[in-house]
């Protein structure tokens, strides 16, 4: 088939969303579909239409169900979609959702979080990433290194960017836990933030933007990863931490509970900083804590398997033509 795949990131972007849509890209071509990756949409001719956002692509899924009303449409919500612009933009959120003839969901708990009367067409998908092989070795010896951790993703609002870094301040003085931030900021008042906070902080460190190959190796140094997100539609980030056996400490949310599990042990209330330093403390000086997470992750690491994400992505490609046919 031919499909034609739309999302609002631009081709130079390093934004979570881009790395999606070019993996999805890859995965569908190697079972046999042509792909055409755009940013925009003018009503052009093809078997069927993937747009990642339901809000944010609400203008070229509109186009394409006005010029194509018998195709099939899937949209994978993001979440933003889901746990923000619903609310805020229901008109257009829900109109996206309510014509897509197949919804991808990344994490478990999605059905929880929208309409139910979208639940019969909504298709879990757990994202992929590479494994262990394609990650480099760990600069230096780990037990001469302190206690790094990693902050991995753009600084905004959504990711409650500092969080860690603020929960670094309350740790007691004989920790020697290190926080390392690598991330794009969303505006000049993101960078200032984080500027003044690693003039301030001893134990914080901000690296800016990073190119693949430096994103693994700092995941490559650390001993924990701290994903501290307000909303999430399924952090991509959390399945390159699994595949790897990087533990992960991360807030109490729907997208990161659908992908770590209810009973995982390395949680904190959302936006609670001191709840936050005092897991990262356990982990630094409790080995039984830090294995158990490891152990956790490890036991994940093939929900996230490249193979798995194909088949999902064609079981949603599949659904959408199966409803499409029977609505002509």
């Amino acid at each position: 088939m031919h499909l034609i795949m739309i999302t609002p990131a631009k081709p130079d972007s390093k934004a979570g969303n881009r790395a999606t849509a070019e993996r999805w890209k890859g995965l569908l071509e190697t079972a046999g579909h042509s792909v055409e990756l755009v940013n925009e949409y003018q009503g052009q001719p093809c078997d069927a239409f993937v747009a990642l956002h339901a809000w944010r692509s609400v203008g070229a899924i509109r186009r394409f169900r006005e010029a194509w009303p018998e195709k099939p449409l899937i949209v994978a919500l993001t979440g933003t979609d889901i746990y923000r612009h619903q609310h805020e933009y229901p008109a257009d959120t829900l109109y996206s959702m309510a014509e897509a003839d197949a919804l991808i969901g990344l994490h478990d708990l999605v059905a929880n979080d929208i309409p139910a009367r979208f639940a019969e067409k909504l298709i879990t998908l757990h994202q992929s990433a590479d494994g262990p092989e394609s990650f480099p070795a760990p600069k230096h010896a780990r037990n001469n290194a302190g206690f790094n951790v990693c902050v991995i993703g753009h600084l905004r609002e959504e990711k409650d960017s500092l969080r860690a870094a603020f929960a670094a301040r309350l740790l007691p003085a004989d920790s020697e836990i290190r926080v390392v931030s690598a991330g794009k900021p969303h505006n000049q008042e993101w960078q200032r933030k984080a500027e003044q906070e690693m003039a301030e902080n001893p134990r914080f460190q901000w690296l800016g933007e990073l190119e693949q190959g430096a994103t693994r190796q700092l995941m490559a140094d650390s001993e924990v990863m701290v994903i501290s997100s307000v909303m999430e539609g399924g952090a991509n980030v959390v399945s390159e931490a699994c595949r790897v056996g990087l533990p992960v400490i991360a807030s109490k949310i729907p997208g990161n509970v659908g992908l770590l599990g209810e009973d995982y042990a390395g949680y904190f209330p959302v936006g609670d900083e001191r709840a936050l330093a005092e897991v990262l403390y356990r982990a630094e000086q409790n080995a039984e804590f830090l294995t158990t997470l490891k152990r956790q992750v490890g036991q994940l690491a093939g929900r996230f398997l490249p193979a798995k994400e194909q088949a999902s992505l064609e079981q949603a490609l599949q659904l959408a033509m199966q409803r499409c046919s029977r609505r002509r």
